[in-house]
């Protein structure tokens, strides 16, 4: 019998992993929010589902794809008899990046109410989940993890497993800290060839020919040569996923400088009413300060 899937939450990233869960020929039932999505979906021959309720029954795996943990529960409605009717016989897929212990707390919900869960953060930001290339770090039962990864496997490039719950959390979080970081240091770096003048398309080749370039750095270096702040990863959001690495650190005595800067950079950035734009905008911050230094 065919496994039916549901998919819940069609944002920036959502939006493209649910399309290609369809192209791959997936029988599919979606919810959003907001109705910015849907159709696209319903024309690749989704059914959209009148509310996240009516996507878990007509699904045997729902995928959640949510910006944050209020709104997973808010979703869910968890903690009351509606939430436990939902999930009780199904399998819940935590796609979005929230802290170790939520997933943990999640999980013991779901599990305590009938249902199975797995969590499967993701790696990458709108351009793979178009193409398909995301890294899913998925943590779980090996049993509930064998029955989801194929959906996975439509929709990411690599399917890493990374033991129970909450350990593909706990992945996404450290593989997150060397990306916000990454990013930050690049705007910087692009920042000061900008005030020395340089010739910023030759300090574009130099860097995408030398040791340090990578996907992340040719993709986001030609958004901050071009200006163009069309958001792959939204500010807010990498803002939110740098207050969830520090929490983390500090749970466990890690200690952070780098991060803490970062986290304060994309701060600034999100409190200037640019959390919609890519996270490369993060170099108006460094703007911002060099414009209100005296003299």
């Amino acid at each position: 019998m065919e496994t039916r899937v549901g998919f819940i939450g069609l944002g920036i990233m959502g939006r493209p992993m649910a399309a290609n869960l369809r192209r791959a020929g997936v029988p599919l039932s979606v919810w959003n929010r907001s109705p910015a999505g849907v159709a696209a979906l319903e024309a690749l021959g989704a059914v959209v589902g009148p509310s996240p309720a009516a996507v878990f029954e007509a699904s045997d795996v729902v995928l959640l794809m949510l910006a944050h943990e209020a709104a997973v529960d808010e979703v869910l409605q968890r903690g009351s008899a509606a939430f436990t009717r939902m999930v009780s016989g199904r399998t819940l897929v935590h796609l979005g990046t929230t802290s170790p212990g939520f997933s943990a707390g999640l999980a013991r919900d779901v599990e305590g109410a009938g249902g199975d869960y797995a969590e499967a953060p993701v790696s990458g930001s709108r351009i793979p989940a178009e193409r398909a290339e995301l890294v899913a770090l998925v943590g779980g039962r090996p049993d509930v993890v064998d029955r989801v990864a194929p959906l996975l496997a439509a929709m990411c490039r690599e399917v890493v497993r990374c033991g129970e719950v909450p350990a593909g959390t706990g992945t996404k979080l450290a593989v997150n800290l060397y990306l916000c970081t990454m990013v930050a240091g690049l705007a910087e770096a692009f920042h000061l060839a900008d005030r020395l003048d340089l010739d910023l398309e030759v300090f574009r080749r130099a860097l995408d020919s030398g040791p340090m370039a990578s996907a992340v750095s040719a993709v986001k270096l030609a958004k901050l040569v071009a200006r163009d702040f069309e958001a792959q990863a939204a500010v807010r959001d990498v803002h939110t996923n740098t207050r969830l690495i520090a929490e983390a650190a500090r749970a466990v005595g890690a200690h952070s400088p780098v991060l803490e800067a970062t986290r304060e950079l994309f701060r600034e950035t999100e409190a200037a009413g640019l959390g919609a734009l890519d996270m490369a905008a993060v170099v108006t911050a460094l703007e911002r300060r060099d414009a209100a230094r005296p003299g």
